[in-house]
């Protein structure tokens, strides 16, 4: 009997575990949280090549750290459809979940005028990007 439980959960659980998800962190980037925020921004919710192409060509600072996450996020996709023998074309990617948390702050001191020491704060930030397959059946399914 307990056979018979196990083998139904496990035919509930395939339809979850066909969409492949590509996730990848930075821990500890030297880079404020704010501005990696602003380049974060543009590419939540974009297909992964479009936001490739849109992160290579960004001028701020930020976009060199989370061009690699992304890069490193659809790789890790990649690497999962073909552990499943799944198929997997990049141009299916999107951008389902990218969010910057602040990490520890290094505290430095600047000396200043008449013995007085001013604090610096140096940020961190942890980059987190997550890629999903949308796959075209699966999402007219949910809208029903």
């Amino acid at each position: 009997m307990s056979e018979t439980r196990q083998t139904s959960r496990a035919s509930e659980l395939l339809p979850e575990t066909r969409v492949i998800v590509g996730k990848a962190t930075a821990r500890y980037v030297r880079m404020s949280p704010n501005k990696t925020r602003r380049v974060i921004d543009l590419i939540r919710g974009l297909p992964a090549v479009e936001a490739q192409a849109i992160v290579k060509f960004d001028p701020h600072a930020a976009s060199e750290p989370v061009g690699k996450v992304l890069d490193s996020a659809i790789a890790n996709a990649e690497h999962l459809a073909h552990v499943r023998s799944q198929r997997l074309d990049a141009e299916d990617l999107f951008v389902t979940e990218a969010f910057v948390d602040e990490g520890p702050t290094l505290k430095r001191f600047r000396p200043r005028a008449q013995g007085r020491a001013y604090r610096i704060r140096k940020r961190t930030s942890h980059i987190t990007i997550e890629v999903e397959s949308v796959d075209v059946p699966s999402a007219k399914r949910g809208r029903k």
